[in-house]
């Protein structure tokens, strides 16, 4: 996966997702699927499963799972004026929202998300992973007032033995996981940005992900990605 042609669609594909829910695997299969086709194709598809923590408490804390990754689906929550969380959650390109086991929406969205053109492209450097810490560096093309440009390292292949909860018993085999993220606000049409993945980060199958994102409606206005194990 590399940084896509300024004269293609993108589509940015968050899913809200959790270990502890017994309707997550088949979306996260559904995930998995729209990767896979898209690295396969060379097309600029973008998927990352952000894992909420609101379900650790009941019966099996999620590994993966982030406080600020439930903000995230929070502040989602307000702007399609909802104020309902909800897993799996699938959103596409911020402004579409549907559950992320339904394959016929989730293809229809991505279809209408490579229709439209960026109107903030964005590309990446090579990461460059340095110990505990990775720094890319990025560009973007006059980024509107208010835009932030979110990073996130997704890691692919990772298997989970659960033992308690909903999925009791299960091995869960997950794609596309954010290990790290974070978000800048952009001033400046270049820049630089580092994250810190956990220790346990495999890089050969890892990818940076990078998307400039409106403050206010959150349209998704442009992104990009280079795989970490290039670095």
């Amino acid at each position: 996966m590399t940084n896509p042609s300024r004269d293609l669609g993108f589509a940015v594909v968050e899913m809200f997702t959790s270990q502890g829910c017994s309707s997550c695997p088949p979306a996260e299969e559904v995930l998995t699927e729209i990767e896979r086709d898209a690295r396969d194709r060379g097309k600029p598809v973008f998927a990352l499963g952000f894992h909420v923590d609101y379900w650790d408490d009941l019966g099996w804390p999620d590994r993966f799972a982030d406080a600020a990754y439930t903000a995230r689906q929070e502040a989602y929550a307000r702007a399609f004026g909802t104020g309902r969380l909800y897993t799996p959650q699938m959103v596409v390109n911020g402004t579409v929202e549907f559950v992320g086991s339904d394959r016929r929406r989730a293809a229809g969205a991505i279809a209408s998300a490579l229709t439209s053109t960026a109107t903030t492209p964005v590309t990446l450097t090579a990461p460059h992973l340095d110990g505990q810490r990775v720094t890319v560096e990025y560009q973007t093309a006059q980024p509107p007032q208010g835009a932030v440009l979110h990073v996130a390292i997704v890691e692919r292949g990772l298997d989970s033995e659960i033992a308690r909860g909903e999925n009791a018993g299960r091995t869960l085999r997950q794609d596309n996981v954010v290990r790290a993220f974070t978000s800048v606000d952009l001033h400046a049409e270049r820049g630089r940005v580092e994250l810190a993945p956990p220790p346990d980060l495999d890089p050969r199958g890892a990818t940076v992900v990078g998307y400039v994102q409106e403050s206010g409606n959150r349209a998704i206005l442009g992104a990009a990605a280079v795989d970490l194990s290039t670095a």
